[in-house]
């Protein structure tokens, strides 16, 4: 199945997309992508990076959302040494990447960072079976807010089991808890966070009405020196003094975040209600803001928020491994506005502003207009 436009979750068709931008022939149908990362022929082979860094790791791609409840209750996770392109373009501060990342692969799905979104209905019994056959160093499953039982909570000092390289473990849950969980490698968790090992578990309540568009996303602060000290550069990376030089939605900086296919654009139709999932797997707090539009908060860490203590807002702060899914209406002028992080010095690709933690609500109607295909250049798409 072809992945939907946008953000994970209930974007716009490849087809509807390219007749809201208003592209034509062959080449327009198929995406017309410009991009430094491989087919999936290519994956494996021997590349040049967007720094220029020979490399023979597979890339990753967008996360997928995998719906456990269609697929028998259960995934097969794999972990993927591959390399990683924030944003690979030369625009706005680019290239950035990330040149070796531990990324999670669901069944046979591309490698992902973060990992792919698992979604199940509450009251499901599900599995997740961790496949570490491919790496030679150890990794578990931890995931938050669901009630599961000692053995799989995935901590090796206090569950005793370790999912050491060359083997397979699977972990049971039940999807007792409602609402949107993160889940990641605890393992010397400091670094394997640090290198990507993170993901999201949507458990939707029972009864559950979905938004007219859906979306999820996760932020992450990252020092790119583990990862190049991985890559085998002459650098040195201290958890004691730890320099955040990389801000991702998604895996992505921008421009890279407005990527059509790549990147998670909130894609919105005049009078939509969206509902978008945030969660923030970085060792720093968040402040996210949407421009132009008033959220209320309906979820946090898994608890649904009252209607009486739901008030308009466009900035929620978020941190460390904190969730909130917040409710707007696509009620603004119809246009393209910005959803960022407002610590502002995380909205940057090095020393070079804007880029980083930036996203955007685009408006399906604003897609034809010049400014559109000015911002789809920098991100890498033609239309």
């Amino acid at each position: 199945m072809t992945p939907p436009i946008g953000a994970p979750g209930d974007g716009i068709t490849r087809r509807e997309f390219v007749a809201a931008t208003g592209t034509v022939g062959a080449s327009a149908a198929a995406g017309c992508t410009t991009t430094t990362e491989p087919t999936v022929e290519e994956r494996g082979a021997t590349r040049t990076t967007a720094t220029g860094t020979a490399t023979s790791l597979p890339t990753t791609g967008p996360p997928e959302v995998v719906d456990l409840n269609e697929q028998g209750n259960s995934v097969t996770l794999r972990t993927v040494k591959a390399a990683h392109a924030a944003h690979p373009g030369d625009t706005m501060g680019g290239p950035v990447e990330l040149p070796v990342v531990w990324a999670w692969q669901a069944d046979d799905g591309t490698p992902s960072v973060p990992g792919p979104v698992l979604r199940v209905s509450e009251g499901t019994s599900f599995e997740v079976t961790l496949d570490n056959t491919g790496m030679s160093m150890p990794h578990t499953f931890h995931v938050h807010g669901i009630q599961k039982t000692w053995k799989n909570d995935g901590v090796p000092t206090t569950t005793g089991i370790t999912v050491e390289g060359g083997e397979k473990h699977t972990y049971e849950f039940t999807a007792n808890t409602p609402g949107t969980h993160i889940y990641h490698c605890h393992y010397q968790t400091p670094r394997h966070m640090e290198m990507g090992m993170y993901g999201t578990l949507r458990v939707d309540p029972e009864g559950y009405e979905p938004a007219d568009k859906e979306y999820f996303m996760t932020v992450k602060d990252w020092d790119s020196r583990l990862s190049r000290q991985f890559a085998g550069e002459d650098v040195s990376f201290d958890l004691t003094n730890r320099r955040p030089d990389v801000f991702t939605v998604n895996g992505k900086c921008a421009p890279r975040t407005l990527h059509p296919e790549d990147g998670s654009p909130i894609i919105v139709k005049q009078g939509d209600t969206v509902r978008v999932h945030w969660t923030n797997a970085g060792f720093m707090s968040h402040p996210l803001h949407t421009h132009n539009h008033r959220f209320r908060v309906v979820e946090r860490d898994g608890s649904p928020v009252p209607e009486a203590a739901q008030y308009a807002r466009d900035t929620q702060s978020i941190g460390p491994a904190e969730r909130y899914t917040v409710e707007f209406e696509a009620d603004a002028d119809p246009g393209i506005y910005l959803m960022h992080c407002h610590k502002v010095d995380h909205v940057r690709n090095g020393g070079s502003y804007p880029g980083g933690m930036l996203t955007g609500i685009v408006y399906e109607s604003a897609m034809k207009t010049d400014l559109f295909a000015n911002l789809m250049k920098y991100a890498g798409y033609e239309v």
